[in-house]
């Protein structure tokens, strides 16, 4: 079994204007994964919000916090970091649901992040934590070098981006 799905590549990139640099749309709904999908049934997902000094929340919007950043753990160990005003406002959600069905463990369910303006390994799979941290910490992508931000628009694929 390969470790990166065919997902990652071979597909027609064409240059549209109104998408990113490098992107291109699609039509389906594509599984991208980098391991096994951890399989979580609804009565075992816990979803908390941990704030710098340790205190514990289930929703981010009335929690009181100093800090600037946050690092999403998911099942299976997976982490994306991110500024906290990425999260804020509208910019990012917690998604449980596709086309008004349950969202598919191959598709990240029980829930998963969604930060639309970043690339989408920002968007982490099966997420169970969002930490608040007053310093910004690599996640595991970051950590094998890819770029700490991910702005499509400004193609941050990688370090040195």
């Amino acid at each position: 079994m390969p470790v990166i799905s065919r997902g990652f590549g071979g597909r027609n990139r064409s240059r549209r204007p109104d998408l990113p640099p490098g992107q291109y749309l699609v039509t389906d709904f594509p599984v991208l994964s980098a391991g096994p999908t951890p399989r979580i049934s609804l009565d075992r997902w816990e979803f908390q919000v941990i704030t710098e000094t340790g205190g514990k929340h289930t929703l981010l919007e009335p929690v009181v916090t100093t800090a600037g950043f946050a690092l999403v753990g998911s099942y299976g160990g997976y982490t994306t970091n991110l500024p906290l005003a990425d999260l804020m406002g509208g910019r990012a959600w917690i998604a449980y649901q596709y086309d008004g069905e349950a969202l598919d463990p191959e598709h990240g369910g029980p829930a998963r992040l969604l930060v639309p303006h970043l690339y989408l390994w920002k968007s982490a799979k099966w997420v169970n934590k969002i930490q608040l941290l007053d310093h910004d910490e690599p996640g595991f992508w970051e950590s094998a070098g890819y770029h700490n931000y991910g702005d499509p628009w400004r193609e941050q694929r990688y370090w040195g981006d």
